[in-house]
Parts: C-alpha cells; sequence; structure tokens
C-alpha cells in the first residue's frame, strides 16, 4: 500500500492511497474500514455518500469491488490513537475463545453470538472483529469475509491472509458459499411457497433508524424457504439466501407474510404478542451451515447446532401441539 499527498498518516489532510494486492478485491466499504480502523461507520458511510472519498478520481459506491492498481481519496478524518481503542470487555473475548468452529492457518470461522455486531460503529465501540483482533494480536489481517445482524447468531467466515479472503469473496460473487439458515416464522408457512423473489431497497425513516423494504426500484433478491417442522401459530422454516441483502431473509419472510419471531424491525403484532408468550427475548434466526472450498483445496461443510435458548423455545412449541 503507498500514500500520496500529504504526510503519510496525518490526520488533518487529505491523502491518497494506491491499493495493492492485499486489498484487491475488496469492496469499498470494507477497505475503508480495514485502514481507517476507529472511524466510525456511520462517518465513512456519510463520506461515501456525499462522494469524499473518491476511486481514481470519481465516485464510488459503497459496494464497488477494488482492483490493484486503484486511487483512493480519503478526505481529513480523525483517526483515534491507540491510547483511544475501545476497552472490550473479557466476557466477549472468552466467549468467542468458545465458539471457534473451524481454523486453519488462513482462516477462522466462529459460531456469532446473538447480540454481538460483526463490527464497531453506528454508536457501538467494537464487534466481533475488534474482539478477534484484541483476543488474537499476532493475526495481523484479521477481515470479515461477510456479515450477519447483529441480533442473527450463527456461523460466519473471518479471513487471516488477504489471500484468503479474496478468494472467498470471489467464491460468495459466483455464488460457490451455500449458506443456511434456520429461521421461526409466525403463522403457518404454506408448503407451495418455496422462493421469494422481490427486490429489496434500503430506507432511512424520519427517525433515523434504517428499514428495508421491498420496493420495485431496488435491487434483485432471492430467498428459497423450506418448511421444517410446524407448530401452532409458528412455522421452523430453512432459509436459503440466493442473493445477499441487508435484511434479506427478514424483509422477505415479512413480504410473505410470515415474519420472523423476534424481530424487533420487522414483526407484525401477531408475531410480537406470540414472541412474549413464549418468552423469546432475541431474534429467532440462526447461521445454522456454511459449505465452500477451502483456498487449498476440498469443499467443507460447517454445521451450528441452535443456541440452548432458541432450543428451549422450540420445546416449549413442541409441548403445546
Amino acid at each position: 500500500m503507498t500514500r500520496e499527498g500529504d504526510q503519510a498518516g496525518t490526520r488533518s489532510g487529505v491523502r491518497f492511497e494506491t491499493v495493492d494486492e492485499r486489498g484487491a478485491g475488496q469492496r469499498l466499504d470494507n477497505y475503508l474500514l480495514r485502514v481507517l480502523k476507529g472511524v466510525p461507520k456511520t462517518r465513512i458511510y456519510r463520506g461515501l455518500r456525499k462522494g469524499e472519498f473518491r476511486v481514481n478520481k470519481g465516485r464510488a459506491k459503497a459496494d464497488y469491488r477494488l482492483t490493484e492498481g486503484d486511487v483512493i481519496r480519503i478526505p481529513p478524518v480523525r483517526v483515534p490513537s491507540a491510547a483511544e481503542a475501545p476497552r472490550i470487555p473479557g466476557y466477549w473475548t472468552d466467549t468467542l475463545k468458545k465458539r471457534v468452529v473451524y481454523e486453519d492457518e488462513g482462516l477462522l470461522v466462529i459460531d456469532k453470538p446473538s447480540g454481538l455486531a460483526v463490527h464497531g460503529g453506528s454508536g457501538l465501540n467494537y464487534g466481533l472483529i475488534e474482539c478477534l483482533r484484541q483476543a488474537r494480536p499476532n493475526d495481523r489481517s484479521l477481515e470479515l469475509v461477510h456479515r450477519l445482524d447483529r441480533d442473527t447468531s450463527g456461523l460466519i467466515l473471518i479471513a487471516r491472509k488477504p489471500a484468503v479472503l479474496r478468494d472467498l469473496h470471489k467464491q460468495l460473487r459466483e455464488d460457490r458459499v451455500d449458506k443456511r439458515y434456520l429461521a421461526l416464522v409466525s403463522g403457518d408457512w404454506p408448503r407451495s411457497r418455496r422462493r421469494v423473489e422481490a427486490p429489496l431497497a434500503k430506507n432511512t425513516l424520519q427517525s433515523g433508524e434504517r428499514m428495508v423494504r421491498v420496493a420495485r426500484d431496488g435491487k434483485s433478491s432471492i430467498t428459497d424457504f423450506s418448511v421444517l417442522e410446524r407448530f401452532h401459530k409458528a412455522t421452523l422454516v430453512e432459509a436459503k439466501p440466493v442473493t445477499g441483502r441487508t435484511h434479506q431473509i427478514r424483509v422477505h419472510a415479512q413480504y410473505a407474510g410470515h415474519p420472523l419471531l423476534g424481530d424487533a424491525k420487522y414483526a407484525d403484532d401477531t408475531g410480537v404478542e406470540l414472541a412474549r408468550e413464549l418468552g423469546l427475548k432475541r431474534l429467532f434466526l440462526h447461521a445454522r451451515a456454511l459449505a465452500f472450498m477451502l483456498p487449498g483445496g476440498g469443499r467443507v461443510t460447517l454445521e451450528a447446532p441452535l443456541d440452548e435458548e432458541l432450543e428451549l423455545i422450540l420445546e416449549k412449541l413442541r409441548k403445546s401441539l
């Protein structure tokens, strides 16, 4: 990575970064989150929307894929010093050590607990990646391969080497990573409804809350659903996102008339009441299985069982049949 313009590492001036092999293939937003560690995520996305961050002298969207040699203009931003780094409770680092599902020299797979965001920002001082970097100071290249919502639990890929990150991003773009989720939805999901295909668009409410909605001008989005178990007033389904949009499973389930239980953003009154009756205090969405090619060769399939709190909800429903 080379830097031009104002003095490298200054906080006050505009600087330019030339993307090297390590950054090639990354989304622009993920690249900026990496090189501007500690800068609030909201500041980075605001700068992207306003065109303050530029690639090769032009505006670029957050999902732009960088190539080696791209020149990124970074506006003046205040990067916190090491002394200002957030203090991460030992509870999270200890918890994550116990939730490693797979590890090799280039890859780490974590069974992420519900309630922990994947990274800091938007009022959060830290997330999963910051916790891992603190717990593993010798792993200097830890990067998120993909994301999970804060309230979603389950499997998430963390690259330990830039080459592995590029390889897995390529697999994601080519739809060669198979992701399966368990979701408990309100009502009786019809067996005939096996696919929801509805374009999705992000929307910011007057309150500032960000939502996703089905919109004709949204991005193409597809989720496959299959019924696993039926209960009184609820259905356990497996969801397979064919595309990877923000809140995709949650909004597609809502659009189908069967929102996820425990979903504070998209549940209807019936779902809210049922969740209260069951004592469900979190989103019932769990990334239970991942299948992908290891960069060194060979396909691997990993699974993570439901957390105990979600299993207890299913037991309550089975007893009520």
